[in-house]
């Protein structure tokens, strides 16, 4: 599992981060994201009924890969793997939780920012690892500037990920991005705009597959 969880990150390059307050919002921006070309979304744990969401998501969506994070203790980790999780983003570094991941063969992401962080929770287990808040520390040049003493470490950045500069964390040596409120406009959401986020979603994915595709903005 976790050598395909690479193979899911290279191939479709980005994560739909999902954190809805209500239930069926939740679903129709999964759904929306779907149809927009999107095949990795997570649904954190604190969003209204993840664990159901989760699973109707799996059910309604057999072709996306649906996961889970904002895991914080392993009461929920446990819960999330029940819930049919199939991958696992913690904001922390948590050696406890890896290793439980580990052993349950689901993929488990980290959160950590710097250099010692990262290399923590990698020599724990980590199947990748999430760089977060990664602009706070200067974005795709933050990124770039990891790459000559840990280019073997697969990371992930979030936390200030836009469609404008998607691609440039990927050209920096990410190997895939994590993005929510750029993808999720609060209008949208409040509108049931869904065509509007599927299109959010179409655009990005054609920017970070597209080898010509010279601009991300929608």
């Amino acid at each position: 599992m976790p050598q395909d969880w690479l193979v899911l990150l290279k191939t479709f390059r980005a994560i739909a981060v999902i954190r809805a307050a209500q239930y069926e919002s939740g679903y129709q921006m999964a759904k929306a994201v779907a149809a927009g070309g999107m095949r990795l979304i997570e649904i954190t744990w604190n969003s209204d009924r993840a664990s159901t969401l989760i699973d109707r998501l799996r059910q309604d969506l057999p072709h996306c890969t649906i996961g889970t994070g904002t895991l914080l203790h392993e009461t929920q980790l446990r819960e999330a793997i029940t819930a049919g999780a199939q991958f696992l983003f913690t904001p922390h570094v948590a050696p406890s939780l890896i290793q439980l991941a580990v052993a349950q063969n689901i993929p488990i992401i980290p959160g950590a920012l710097s250099p010692t962080e990262i290399v923590s929770a990698w020599q724990a287990g980590a199947s990748s690892v999430k760089v977060f808040p990664v602009q706070a520390l200067g974005g795709a040049a933050y990124i770039q500037s990891l790459q000559a003493p840990l280019g073997n470490i697969p990371l992930i950045p979030t936390g200030g990920v836009t469609l404008a500069n998607a691609q440039s964390f990927l050209a920096a040596g990410a190997v895939a991005v994590g993005l929510s409120g750029q993808l999720f406009p609060k209008q949208a959401v409040v509108d049931g705009n869904w065509g509007a986020i599927a299109q959010q979603a179409k655009v990005l994915v054609h920017c970070l597959t597209s080898p010509k595709a010279a601009d991300c903005e929608p």
